[in-house]
């Protein structure tokens, strides 16, 4: 019976996906569990035991996993990417509002007037200090097209925004759920030149840490307003805190509070509440519970961070799979070892130095030699009854 350890409360129509050839619950010992069920607990901490097999994050973001040491494992990271797209869209567009409008200190200085009894003309004295702009007609600039990005992209030509979006890894799927009519940049100084709003959407990692900084603030319009509802390590604060002092930046709205940068006036902060929905977590927890029991049953992966995607229906009553290094002969190695046995179906599937193989077999095969072969990280056996025809 698969383990499930799980961290953080998670909504229990994910819980609920799980059948009873499953043992869920957060109490496991650390070298019990199969797998991780996890939304925003830190897990760099925790011993990744020989046993666990993969780590499912009900969410987008998984800087709160160490990668590096799955993926040398060969623990099967998965991401929820789009469960919660809608959520965070949603709250992107009130922060454009909250920014475009200064409705943030109109509404602060209403709390300050509880005891004026003359609030209803003061307020039509003080109403012209925190007038804005509407967003019909200005520029948005959105860096990263993916579940969010896109959903931002495409909303905002509803709002009549002229749009640019970036990313040099933009996937297939993803450009074809982006409108025609936004503005695609190849290079992300051009986006910075032209945009009244820039709102940023990519993942956390030692290439993207402090990706707007000193420089691509001196690139941006003067007055810019920048939101980031991505992670807080993509903005380099002291570069941020400098450009809003010298009003390059005119607002700067964030899901990802700091001590530094709430001490400006003219930043905006959220309590991380971009994908804090009922509807979110609830399309989060039933992904990632989906996407584990997929793989730990078959051997399927959807939606890795650290593994290729890779899905065969299985037809054989037996099926191996190897997370290997990505390089030559390692295919032939293998079904050398397995020249006796009668191969049905073989899938090979590739991302940067990982490779994953699938074999599916009609018969049981011992794998001890498959995982001596060097380049090999982990492999695993799947069993299942296959219903005979009448």
């Amino acid at each position: 019976m698969p383990k499930i350890k799980l961290y953080n409360n998670i909504a229990q129509i994910g819980l609920d996906q799980f059948t009873p050839d499953y043992e869920v619950n957060e109490n496991l010992e650390d070298e019990d569990e199969d797998a991780i069920l996890v939304r925003s607990a830190n897990l760099h901490e925790i011993d990744y035991g020989e046993n666990l097999k993969a780590i499912a994050r009900a969410g987008a973001g998984v800087n709160n996993i160490d990668i590096d040491t799955c993926t040398k494992k060969g623990i099967a990271v998965f991401n929820t990417p789009g469960a919660n797209s809608n959520a965070v869209k949603e709250l992107v567009f009130a922060g454009m509002l909250l920014a475009s409008r200064d409705i943030y200190h109109g509404i602060e200085w209403i709390q300050t007037q509880k005891e004026n009894e003359n609030i209803a003309k003061d307020v039509e004295k003080q109403k012209k200090k925190y007038a804005g702009h509407e967003l019909t007609g200005k520029s948005l600039g959105v860096i990263g097209c993916g579940a969010i990005g896109i959903q931002v992209a495409n909303l905002a030509l509803r709002f009549g925004m002229k749009v640019y979006g970036y990313d040099p890894y933009m996937s297939v799927d993803a450009a074809w759920n982006l409108s025609r009519y936004v503005n695609h940049v190849t290079n992300i100084d051009d986006l910075y030149r032209q945009c009244d709003f820039i709102t940023i959407h990519v993942p956390l990692n030692d290439g993207t840490k402090n990706f707007i900084n000193k420089d691509s603030f001196e690139k941006m319009k003067d007055g810019v307003k920048l939101l980031n509802f991505a992670r807080g390590g993509l903005v380099d604060e002291d570069a941020l805190l400098d450009a809003l002092d010298a009003n390059k930046v005119a607002a700067y709205v964030t899901d990802f509070p700091s001590l530094k940068v709430i001490q400006n006036d003219k930043v905006i902060a959220i309590p991380h509440l971009g994908a804090s929905t009922e509807e979110s977590e609830e399309n989060c927890a039933v992904k990632a519970a989906q996407e584990l029991m997929d793989y730990l049953a078959y051997g399927n992966i959807s939606n890795s961070v650290n593994l290729p995607n890779a899905k065969m229906d299985m037809n054989s009553p037996f099926r191996i799979t190897c997370i290997h290094e990505n390089k030559p002969k390692m295919i032939s190695q293998i079904t050398d070892i397995l020249k006796d046995a009668n191969i049905e179906n073989l899938m090979n599937k590739s991302k940067k130095d990982i490779a994953y193989t699938i074999i599916d077999l009609d018969s049981e095969v011992d794998t001890t030699p498959i995982e001596k072969i060097n380049g090999i990280i982990r492999v695993s056996t799947y069993v299942i009854k296959l219903k005979k025809h009448k």
